[in-house]
């Protein structure tokens, strides 16, 4: 049977694993897809390293477009990043009739709708399973083997560079510019880690989440975003004497008055599963009505991890790519014309669990102060704790558990608290989520 040609854009860290996995697994591959799969070309700015990869085995070129007009070429791998020249790149692609496979999930968060309607109207296919939570097979199971069931929620820590620098922070009780350092000269965190401590990329991943979810278009300009570099490590620790752990989480719900999208810092009860991943490593819970919650957990990213999941969409493609267009597994799960326009609610109608900081001065009646701001906006609390002030200071943190209530209740209630003259600076809120049903 006829080889299925790929045509590899950008051969870095993921585009080199690609190419390894690729040709290490090659018969077991074939064996999987029903034919051989070759790389037949490579595009990449940087020739040398290209042709280290490759070893010469393939044509290696800088231009990607040349690759995308191959007639030779089945399946084009987008690997290269971003979401200008990505976008160009994948457009073309599909123009020509090529399915495409990609791990960026910037472009498929921001663009995904224009994609996916050029796709649906040509007839190919974009696949796209690298691009959340790296080598997991999230997408696959949420779009396929979840398909009985009304998903409810997900929840998922799916950025590494934040899930390690939490864990560090935890663990050895060090700041959070600290511990980036450290990230950085790993290698776990960029140069300029702005999009993972910023929540940004997570945000990205949450989107494509949601809309699998739920069957709804991209709308990530409605997401809710909110890193970690502000998060003090003394809330950490607090949290830990509290019999909680602290992840930044993305968390997309269906409510009745509509979809919750947000990623923020979150206080997640310790004995969950989810609360003891550690280290880069990423894990997405997902509720169904008929299932109840699943967890899946694994390496969120790094060469082979994302590779594998970069191959599975190649033999996937190419055990689908000459099926009926209407017999294929939709995008975005559901089929084109099912998508429905859910409103993404602002993150002052979403209802939530609330951790507290307050540094007050330690006199008679601020508690009771505090306590009556809360009540009048029934904010009802379900746990309280006053430190001791340190020695030579008059002024000491209070730290307050409350159940659920809404956001703009909560805002209100701070803004209150925070005016009164014995409160110090700011107060501390961290969101809390159960994460159990």
């Amino acid at each position: 049977m006829k080889p299925i040609n790929v045509g590899l854009l950008g051969i870095g860290t993921v585009g080199g694993g690609t190419y390894t996995v690729l040709t290490r697994n090659q018969e077991e591959i074939a064996r999987r897809a029903g034919r051989p799969i070759a790389i037949t070309r490579v595009a990449d700015r940087n020739l040398e390293l290209a042709r280290k990869v490759t070893a010469g085995q393939v044509d290696v070129t800088d231009d990607a477009f040349a690759v995308v007009a191959d007639p030779s070429i089945d399946i084009v791998v987008e690997l290269i990043g971003g979401c200008t020249v990505a976008r160009e790149l994948v457009m073309k692609a599909i123009e020509h009739g090529k399915h495409v496979v990609t791990a960026n999930k910037g472009l498929i968060a921001l663009h995904g709708n224009e994609i996916f309607a050029a796709a649906q109207q040509k007839g190919v296919i974009v696949a796209f399973e690298a691009a959340v939570a790296g080598g997991i097979p999230i997408i696959k199971a949420v779009r396929e083997g979840l398909a009985a069931n009304r998903i409810e929620w997900i929840a998922g820590i799916i950025n590494g560079t934040t899930n390690f620098i939490l864990s560090e922070m935890r663990e050895k009780a060090l700041a959070f510019a600290d511990v980036l350092k450290e990230a950085q000269r790993l290698g776990y965190a960029e140069a300029d880690p702005t999009f993972d401590v910023e929540g940004v990329d997570a945000a990205h991943k949450l989107m494509i989440l949601a809309a699998i979810g739920f069957g709804i278009p991209m709308q990530f300009d409605k997401a809710y975003v909110e890193g970690i570099s502000k998060l003090d490590s003394i809330d950490i620790r607090y949290a830990e004497e509290l019999g909680y752990r602290v992840k930044l989480l993305g968390i997309t719900k269906r409510t009745s008055q509509g979809v919750e999208l947000r990623v923020h810092p979150t206080l997640i009860p310790e004995k969950r599963l989810i609360a003891n991943v550690n280290g880069a490593m990423n894990a997405v819970l997902v509720k169904g009505d008929a299932v109840g919650p699943t967890l899946y957990y694994g390496a969120g990213a790094g060469a082979e991890p994302t590779a594998s999941a970069v191959v599975a969409d190649i033999v996937d493609v190419t055990r689908t790519h000459t099926t009926d267009v209407h017999q294929r597994v939709p995008h975005l799960a559901f089929q084109p014309d099912q998508l429905v326009d859910l409103p993404i609610l602002a993150i002052g109608e979403v209802s939530s669990a609330y951790y507290l900081r307050v540094r007050a001065v330690d006199k008679p009646g601020v508690l009771a102060d505090v306590t009556r701001i809360l009540g009048d906006r029934q904010i009802s609390i379900d746990a309280m704790i006053q430190k001791e002030p340190q020695e030579g200071e008059d002024q000491a943190d209070i730290i307050i558990l409350t159940h659920v209530t809404a956001e703009k209740n909560m805002d209100d209630a701070i803004a209150a608290i925070e005016a009164l003259p014995a409160i110090s600076g700011s107060v501390t809120r961290l969101r809390m989520e159960e994460l159990s049903r």
